[in-house]
């Protein structure tokens, strides 16, 4: 798989030009921001790395979680979300016209392996926290027909879509889900980058699953390839929407505050070397002189071989995590 697989580079470049006129009108106030410690241990000692379109990232001495601080409030956050040109040209420009390719590259692969990993769960209760458009739940569906599968989804739009799938939806973050409602696995994809606050978040999850039930999450590793390398100048950095790049080490402290066993941490990225290589060849971002010679002179042997070095040893941008309540 490629990064144009998936998303075009010129449409990419648009929305986040978007999201930083966005963030403009939406945060010009910028004294309402909330200063907040570590979201994965809660440490104090930070030391400031970098500011990006306004955003000030600080880095935990303790656990290295990169993150913005100060930030804004949950409320003002929902307010880009809701209500913006960069997310109603997230909709129709960038996601959509892509919808049926992610679905066969990113959503049926994903559902495949939560079936694999949990078929204890095919006669029980899932629920996808962020479902968006319900590709994930709809692949679910197909390989669970009798499953007891929940969208929680606080758009009224997405919402909506999901109810014309027949999918049982909870219109709602998950903050506000009902106490009495019990999952046995909940999922949330490429969220937990976006949150005011991951360990609220985690602590509701822990709450909402029955005993012995699963978490399972995909974030970006602040210690990934492309974000080391880039830093600052990562796409992957672009605030209001990633506030948090938490890694391996630093995700095994957030879950066990919470009464969480890990399971698994992984980094299975496919996109990592493409990812660089595209910014390098097509932007002219200099990765530095090691890539740029392995770029020129290395054969696709080396940069798969690379590529399959960067997952293994969870260097990859992109973190799942599984975790059991105790």
């Amino acid at each position: 798989m490629k990064e144009e697989d998936i998303r075009k580079r010129d449409v990419l470049n648009r929305y986040l030009q978007l999201v930083t006129e966005d963030a403009s009108h939406f945060y010009g106030d910028r004294g309402k921001f909330e200063k907040v410690q570590c979201p994965a241990c809660e440490g104090r000692d930070l030391s400031q790395r970098f500011e990006k379109i306004g955003f000030a990232y600080v880095q935990c001495n303790a656990c290295d979680t990169l993150f913005v601080s100060p930030r804004p409030t949950h409320q003002d956050l929902m307010k880009i979300y809701r209500d913006s040109p960069s997310t109603k040209f997230w909709v129709e420009e960038f996601f959509l016209p892509m919808v049926e390719v992610r679905r066969e590259k990113i959503f049926k692969p994903r559902a495949e392996l939560i079936a694999e990993r949990f078929p204890e769960v095919k006669t029980g209760r899932l629920a996808d926290i962020g479902a968006g458009f319900g590709l994930f739940l709809e692949e679910m569906k197909k390989i669970w027909p009798v499953s007891d599968v929940v969208a929680i989804e606080p758009s009224n739009a997405m919402a909506e879509i999901c109810r014309s799938k027949n999918i049982v939806t909870i219109e709602s973050a998950l903050e506000d889900v009902s106490p009495k409602e019990r999952f046995d696995l909940m999922t949330a994809f490429e969220l937990l980058e976006h949150l005011h606050d991951p360990f609220t978040f985690v602590r509701k999850v822990k709450n909402l699953l029955a005993p012995g039930g699963y978490l399972c999450l995909t974030t970006l590793n602040g210690l990934g390839f492309d974000i080391q390398l880039f830093w600052e100048r990562s796409k992957s950095v672009f605030p209001p929407h990633h506030l948090n790049f938490l890694n391996p080490h630093s995700m095994k402290i957030l879950m066990e505050r919470n009464d969480f066993e890990i399971v698994e941490t992984a980094t299975p990225g496919q996109l990592d070397w493409d990812i660089v290589e595209g910014a390098f060849r097509h932007e002219r971002l200099d990765p530095g002189r090691f890539f740029r010679t392995l770029s020129r002179y290395g054969t696709d042997e080396a940069k798969r071989e690379l590529q399959q070095w960067i997952r293994s040893n969870n260097f990859s941008s992109h973190m799942r995590v599984i975790a059991k309540k105790k």
